[in-house]
Protein backbone atom coordinates (compact mmCIF):
# COMPACT_ATOMS: atom_id res chain seq x y z
CA UNK A 1 0.00 0.00 0.00
CA UNK A 2 2.62 2.26 0.88
CA UNK A 3 3.92 1.83 -2.30
CA UNK A 4 1.44 4.22 -4.09
CA UNK A 5 1.31 6.77 -0.96
CA UNK A 6 5.21 7.89 -0.61
CA UNK A 7 5.48 8.91 -4.09
CA UNK A 8 2.67 11.47 -3.01
CA UNK A 9 4.06 12.44 0.24
CA UNK A 10 7.16 12.92 -1.35
CA UNK A 11 5.67 15.37 -3.73
CA UNK A 12 3.73 17.12 -0.91
CA UNK A 13 6.85 17.50 1.21
CA UNK A 14 8.88 18.87 -2.06
CA UNK A 15 5.55 21.52 -2.35
CA UNK A 16 5.69 22.26 1.30
CA UNK A 17 9.16 22.93 1.20
CA UNK A 18 8.62 24.86 -1.85
CA UNK A 19 6.18 27.17 -0.17
CA UNK A 20 8.05 27.42 2.66
CA UNK A 21 10.94 29.02 1.04
CA UNK A 22 8.41 31.03 -1.00
CA UNK A 23 7.26 32.24 2.45
CA UNK A 24 10.35 32.75 3.44
CA UNK A 25 11.65 34.75 1.42
CA UNK A 26 8.91 36.89 -0.30
CA UNK A 27 6.26 36.58 1.68
CA UNK A 28 7.20 36.86 5.31
CA UNK A 29 9.31 40.10 4.89
CA UNK A 30 6.57 41.26 2.44
CA UNK A 31 3.99 41.47 4.89
CA UNK A 32 6.36 42.87 7.75
CA UNK A 33 6.97 45.61 5.37
CA UNK A 34 3.57 46.41 4.54
CA UNK A 35 2.58 46.54 8.03
CA UNK A 36 5.16 48.59 9.10
CA UNK A 37 4.50 50.92 6.06
CA UNK A 38 0.93 51.08 7.68
CA UNK A 39 1.85 51.53 11.24
CA UNK A 40 5.63 52.76 11.26
CA UNK A 41 5.68 52.23 15.34
CA UNK A 42 5.92 48.71 14.21
CA UNK A 43 9.56 48.90 12.52
CA UNK A 44 11.56 48.51 15.69
CA UNK A 45 9.88 45.06 15.83
CA UNK A 46 10.00 43.65 11.81
CA UNK A 47 13.66 42.57 12.25
CA UNK A 48 12.87 40.23 14.88
CA UNK A 49 9.25 39.02 14.26
CA UNK A 50 10.63 38.18 10.70
CA UNK A 51 13.67 36.64 11.62
CA UNK A 52 11.70 34.68 14.35
CA UNK A 53 8.52 33.91 11.09
CA UNK A 54 11.37 32.91 8.78
CA UNK A 55 13.40 30.53 11.81
CA UNK A 56 9.91 28.58 12.55
CA UNK A 57 9.53 28.09 8.65
CA UNK A 58 12.83 26.64 8.52
CA UNK A 59 12.00 24.35 11.57
CA UNK A 60 9.09 23.09 9.21
CA UNK A 61 11.31 22.00 7.24
CA UNK A 62 13.99 20.52 8.47
CA UNK A 63 11.41 18.40 10.13
CA UNK A 64 9.92 17.89 6.53
CA UNK A 65 12.96 16.46 5.07
CA UNK A 66 13.79 14.23 8.04
CA UNK A 67 10.45 12.92 6.74
CA UNK A 68 11.71 12.41 4.03
CA UNK A 69 14.28 10.35 4.94
CA UNK A 70 11.96 8.18 7.17
CA UNK A 71 10.06 7.34 4.12
CA UNK A 72 13.28 6.68 2.26
CA UNK A 73 13.57 3.85 4.80
CA UNK A 74 10.13 2.99 4.91
CA UNK A 75 10.81 1.58 1.04
CA UNK A 76 13.47 0.20 1.85
CA UNK A 77 12.10 -1.50 4.53
CA UNK A 78 14.65 -0.65 7.07
CA UNK A 79 12.61 1.76 9.35
CA UNK A 80 13.03 -0.77 12.41
CA UNK A 81 16.82 0.20 12.95
CA UNK A 82 18.92 2.24 14.42
CA UNK A 83 19.46 4.74 11.88
CA UNK A 84 15.41 5.73 11.82
CA UNK A 85 16.43 7.51 15.43
CA UNK A 86 18.80 10.14 14.19
CA UNK A 87 15.95 11.00 11.93
CA UNK A 88 13.33 11.09 14.21
CA UNK A 89 15.15 12.96 16.77
CA UNK A 90 15.79 15.58 14.30
CA UNK A 91 11.94 15.67 13.87
CA UNK A 92 11.62 16.39 17.72
CA UNK A 93 14.76 18.67 18.06
CA UNK A 94 12.96 20.85 14.95
CA UNK A 95 9.82 20.80 16.79
CA UNK A 96 11.02 21.98 20.48
CA UNK A 97 12.92 24.66 18.42
CA UNK A 98 9.80 25.69 16.92
CA UNK A 99 8.14 25.65 20.33
CA UNK A 100 10.57 27.93 22.06
CA UNK A 101 10.66 30.28 19.18
CA UNK A 102 7.06 30.60 19.83
CA UNK A 103 6.86 30.54 23.44
CA UNK A 104 9.51 33.38 22.99
CA UNK A 105 7.31 35.39 20.81
CA UNK A 106 4.55 34.73 23.47
CA UNK A 107 6.43 35.65 25.94
CA UNK A 108 7.53 39.15 24.29
CA UNK A 109 3.85 39.38 23.07
CA UNK A 110 2.87 39.34 27.15
CA UNK A 111 5.25 42.01 28.42
CA UNK A 112 6.21 44.87 25.56
CA UNK A 113 4.24 47.87 25.27
CA UNK A 114 3.53 47.39 21.84
CA UNK A 115 1.54 50.08 20.34
CA UNK A 116 -1.40 48.99 18.55
CA UNK A 117 -3.44 51.25 15.71
CA UNK A 118 -7.24 50.51 16.53
CA UNK A 119 -8.15 48.82 19.91
CA UNK A 120 -5.12 46.48 20.49
CA UNK A 121 -7.53 43.64 19.54
CA UNK A 122 -4.69 42.89 17.35
CA UNK A 123 -2.12 42.15 19.78
CA UNK A 124 -5.05 39.74 21.50
CA UNK A 125 -4.85 38.31 18.62
CA UNK A 126 -1.27 37.91 17.84
CA UNK A 127 -0.78 36.88 21.66
CA UNK A 128 -3.50 34.18 21.49
CA UNK A 129 -2.21 32.82 18.11
CA UNK A 130 1.32 32.41 19.54
CA UNK A 131 0.07 30.60 23.03
CA UNK A 132 -1.80 28.20 20.78
CA UNK A 133 1.02 27.63 18.43
CA UNK A 134 3.22 27.28 21.18
CA UNK A 135 0.53 24.82 23.30
CA UNK A 136 0.09 22.79 20.18
CA UNK A 137 3.94 22.69 19.53
CA UNK A 138 4.37 21.26 22.90
CA UNK A 139 2.08 18.88 22.88
CA UNK A 140 3.05 17.81 19.70
CA UNK A 141 6.77 16.99 20.71
CA UNK A 142 5.72 14.95 23.41
CA UNK A 143 3.63 12.85 20.68
CA UNK A 144 6.79 12.86 19.00
CA UNK A 145 8.78 11.63 22.60
CA UNK A 146 6.29 8.56 22.93
CA UNK A 147 6.17 7.93 19.57
CA UNK A 148 9.73 7.72 19.56
CA UNK A 149 9.71 5.28 22.63
CA UNK A 150 6.92 2.74 19.95
CA UNK A 151 9.76 2.77 18.05
CA UNK A 152 12.15 2.06 19.92
CA UNK A 153 9.96 -1.04 21.08
CA UNK A 154 9.45 -2.05 17.76
CA UNK A 155 13.22 -1.59 16.92
CA UNK A 156 13.93 -4.17 19.64
CA UNK A 157 10.93 -6.59 19.32
CA UNK A 158 12.30 -6.34 15.23
CA UNK A 159 15.72 -7.21 16.60
CA UNK A 160 14.76 -10.12 18.93
CA UNK A 161 12.58 -11.63 16.30
CA UNK A 162 15.58 -11.70 13.64
CA UNK A 163 18.22 -13.26 16.20
CA UNK A 164 15.76 -16.18 16.79
CA UNK A 165 15.15 -16.67 12.77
Amino acid sequence: MHRYFTPLLRAAIAMAVLVGLFGQFVVIPGVAADEVDLFPPYAPLQVPYVTAAVLGVACVQVALIAVWMLLAMVRRDAIFTERAFLWVDVVIGATVVATLITAGVTAHLLVADIPSPDDGMDMLAALGASLVTTCVGAFFAMLLVLMRGLLRKATDLQTEISEVV
